[in-house]
């Protein structure tokens, strides 16, 4: 076997060794649901705005309740209007619906800017890890880009919290 023989028996072996084992990267996961938690509660209970579900309406909940109270408290803006009531009741609690109509509107809107970011993660050990870390600050819905694949998070009918293929 002469020297260019040997060259390209190396050559092959070498190619035959990196095609194994994948020239080092991370391998694709699977297109199949993968558990992150035996158990969805806590999933987007992070305090704040844009949590979610019904996070938003107690969130604004208390903006309305606030609002009324600091109404009820003052003058009426609105001239021969007694103040404590019955029209100033009514001017207070419009005004305040109003308020929480609004507020619930930027809530959703915060919502929608939230599940439109997506994480991102070099393997799906990574993936779960962080996500069993930090389930507070997810919401469902979010979408998980592992290796390349596309997951959203999302709650099994057992009560899995779990990642499924998109």
């Amino acid at each position: 076997m002469g020297p260019d023989a040997r060259h390209a028996a190396v050559a092959l072996l070498i190619a035959l060794v990196l095609g194994a084992s994948a020239c080092g990267h991370a391998q694709r996961p699977e297109r199949k649901t993968y558990v992150v938690s035996e158990d969805a509660t806590g999933v987007g209970t992070a305090e704040g705005p844009g949590t979610g579900g019904s996070g938003a309406d107690a969130y604004c909940g208390e903006v309305q309740k606030q609002c009324f109270q600091k109404c009820w408290r003052r003058k009426p803006s609105v001239e021969d209007l007694p103040k404590h009531s019955e029209s100033h009741h009514r001017l207070c609690t419009s005004q305040c619906l109003d308020a929480f109509m609004k507020c619930v509107e930027e809530q959703k809107a915060l919502e929608r800017q939230d599940a439109k970011r997506e994480l991102q993660f070099p393997n799906m050990a990574v993936a779960v890890d962080w996500l069993r870390e930090h389930k507070s600050e997810v919401a469902l819905g979010t979408v998980v880009v592992v290796a390349g694949v596309a997951f959203t998070l999302a709650v099994a009918p057992a009560g899995l919290l779990v990642l499924l293929p998109i």
